[in-house]
């Protein structure tokens, strides 16, 4: 994650792009979520979560909480291949676990973020700004990153209308 900062604040000192990403401090409430955790390939093969997520789910009719919140979390260090990741989405009701989807109430975390809407090619460039803003207001890291997929592949084939919120 360190080097991954790093990478992050020299492509912002290059760019200004924090003026483009403006971050807010936030915090989600207590909820029950639907949880596939796994060592993938890559970080942009997150897809294979979210597929053994729904393909094991199906049948359990599962009701989304209002809000519905889909994240993903990156735990552990920054590599560039074997990472572990952990998709969620939020629930209503109680449900058995499955092979690989497990039920369980997550504590309520508060994060600074940057929303931005279109491609995930701007991910990094949100990487750097929540970085930069975190350093430069006197936070720490204190837990893994993750993302909020407010519009998602799954509710878009069009990149231009992805929302998604990049968080610390």
């Amino acid at each position: 994650q360190l080097r991954l900062l790093d990478t992050l604040e020299q492509r912002l000192r290059n760019e200004d792009s924090n003026m483009e990403y403006p971050v807010n401090l936030k915090t989600l409430p207590q909820r029950q979520v639907a949880s596939v955790r796994m060592t993938i390939p890559a970080y942009d093969q997150e897809g294979i979560l979210w597929h053994t997520l729904v393909r094991e789910t199906e049948h359990l009719q599962l009701q989304p909480d209002d809000p519905c919140y889909c994240t993903v979390t990156f735990h552990g260090e920054y590599k560039e291949t074997d990472v572990d990741v952990e998709a969620q989405k939020t629930v209503r009701g109680t449900y058995p676990d499955t092979e690989h989807v497990v039920f369980k109430t997550v504590p309520p975390v508060t994060f600074a973020s940057v929303t931005f809407q279109g491609p995930y090619d701007k991910i990094q460039a949100a990487n750097a700004a929540v970085a930069a803003w975190v350093r430069d207001n006197g936070y720490v890291f204190d837990g893994p990153a993750f993302n909020i997929y407010h519009v998602s592949p799954h509710e878009t084939d069009n990149p231009e209308e992805f929302i998604t919120e990049v968080c610390y």
